[in-house]
């Protein structure tokens, strides 16, 4: 592609001749002849001190928002702008030709684009998803590596879902992507916001950084669907230039409202009301939080231009989500619950969900994460503390960080309460353990990983896949007569 086309939307200075140019890269370890090379400032390197090199190599040109004095340099303000905005240009622009939902919040994002697929599939539409668990392009599964892909992936992906058929992309878009503006060059039809609870803190800084940065995907959006049971959401509706549809479980002062809400412990039956419609809606997830999702969801798709009755119908159809309240098949007369619950307020939201139908004690197997924002590892203890009957501290993804450190930093918010606990590093031996002391009656729920079927230890990612383990470990107990 010719070196203005790319560059077009985009000011710049530098006297160039058109050059044809092969590939655009902000990886330095990815230079090849006749690419652009795009300079990024990253936390821990920075692509301007690699230019020079670059031409070197053969780059064409380097894109900088530094004036390095290169002869073949073009001077951007922002150059993780132009960087989004050129790999979209490089394919072809392929999300001009979809109709994207970007769903953002701490909480609730990825069950959120699983509904909004299922929605839309049901309802005879062609759909690609984008994020945490993995990328679907249809019913092809691809691996994600990021919530949010860096943007030369992620227009490839756009490219390819096009050319399979797709419509509609569903994705999460991440806090840490909107700040370094990974998704430039992307417009959605409608963005959805779910809620904000502390999260991010290593990366954000504050709480006002952290909403400023999930601020910026309705910057990028023609609808926005928001959550006003979330105080940030609130504000959200107050502070948006575009159109908003707002929803809640609690209020009716929403747009759509969540109605005549009945729990079990693996389903809600809830009414949507809005619009002069009222619809009912079976729904095969436990807890009030997950109406919240339904409720993002299936408003968002009424934004699209479905009817609500479509909606509803779809909604009671869907199948769970993996790693998110998933009970597994055990076949004990215990219960054993997965869920992705890894924060403070995810911890608030799922337990007392489960509480209230447990028949004997609730049992929590949880850890904190490594190298993530260490201040909330007392409030997920305090979390745990308040709903509990018996609880298992252990590890989650500790990474290079010491897991007993993680562990002791924790712990005060156990200490001095009447809910006994033991404290286990090893995951997998803390799920020996909790299955050899779960009773009849008990449910025991194994918090923070969920869907994930890996660990980050010190020395690197090992496969863990806690169905599989609970699984084996059962079997390894019937098998000595347990």
């Amino acid at each position: 592609m010719k070196l203005f086309d790319l560059m077009r939307d985009i000011p710049f200075s530098g006297n160039l001749e058109n050059l044809e140019i092969g590939q655009v890269t902000s990886d330095s370890r990815q230079i090849t002849p006749g690419c652009l090379f795009v300079c990024i400032a990253g936390a821990r390197f920075d692509g301007h001190t690699a230019a020079r090199q670059a031409l070197k190599e053969g780059a064409a040109a380097v894109v900088c928002q530094k004036d390095l004095g290169l002869e073949r340099q073009l001077l951007v303000e922002d150059s993780r702008e132009a960087y989004g905005i050129l790999c979209s240009h490089f394919y072809g622009d392929p999300s001009q030709k979809l109709k994207l939902i970007g769903v953002t919040g701490t909480n609730g994002k990825t069950t959120c684009t699983y509904l909004m697929k299922h929605i839309l599939e049901a309802a005879g539409k062609k759909v690609g998803l984008i994020g945490t668990i993995h990328n679907e392009i249809g019913e092809m599964e691809l691996p994600a590596k990021n919530t949010t892909p860096d943007p030369g992936e992620l227009h490839v992906l756009f490219m390819r879902m096009v050319q399979a058929g797709c419509e509609y992309v569903v994705m999460e878009t991440s806090s840490h992507a909107l700040d370094q503006k990974r998704l430039a060059g992307c417009r959605f039809a409608v963005g959805i916001f779910t809620n904000l609870t502390q999260d991010h803190l290593d990366y954000h800084g504050t709480m006002e950084n952290y909403y400023q940065a999930k601020k910026k995907l309705f910057d990028l959006s023609d609808t926005a669907v928001v959550n006003i049971d979330d105080e940030y959401g609130r504000r959200l509706v107050q502070e948006l230039s575009c159109p908003v549809k707002t929803f809640s479980v609690h209020t009716d002062q929403a747009d759509y409202t969540a109605k005549d809400i009945r729990p079990a412990v693996d389903h809600n039956r809830f009414t949507m009301v809005g619009n002069a419609r009222i619809e009912r809606v079976n729904f095969p997830m436990p807890g009030e939080f997950s109406v919240a999702n339904a409720m993002a969801a299936g408003v968002a798709a009424l934004a699209l231009g479905l009817d609500m009755q479509t909606v509803c119908r779809n909604l009671s159809s869907c199948p769970g989500i993996p790693g998110r309240t998933e009970v597994l098949p055990t076949g004990t007369d215990f219960t054993v619950i997965r869920d992705y619950a890894h924060t403070p307020d995810g911890l608030e939201k799922v337990l007392p969900a489960l509480k209230f139908f447990v028949q004997k004690r609730l049992m929590v197997l949880f850890g904190c994460a490594g190298e993530r924002d260490p201040s909330k590892r007392i409030h997920m203890a305090q979390a745990v503390v308040k709903y509990a009957d018996y609880i298992i501290l252990t590890s989650d993804n500790p990474r290079r960080e010491d897991p007993v450190k993680i562990i002791e930093d924790a712990l005060p918010g156990l200490e001095g309460k009447s809910v006994p606990y033991e404290v286990i590093p090893d995951r997998y031996t803390a799920i020996e353990w909790a299955l050899a002391h779960a009773e009849a009656g008990d449910l025991l729920l194994l918090a923070g990983k969920g869907h994930e079927d890996y660990q980050v230890l010190d020395y690197g990612t090992i496969h863990f896949d806690e169905r599989e383990v609970v699984m084996r470990l059962l079997a390894q107990q019937r098998k000595n007569g347990k």
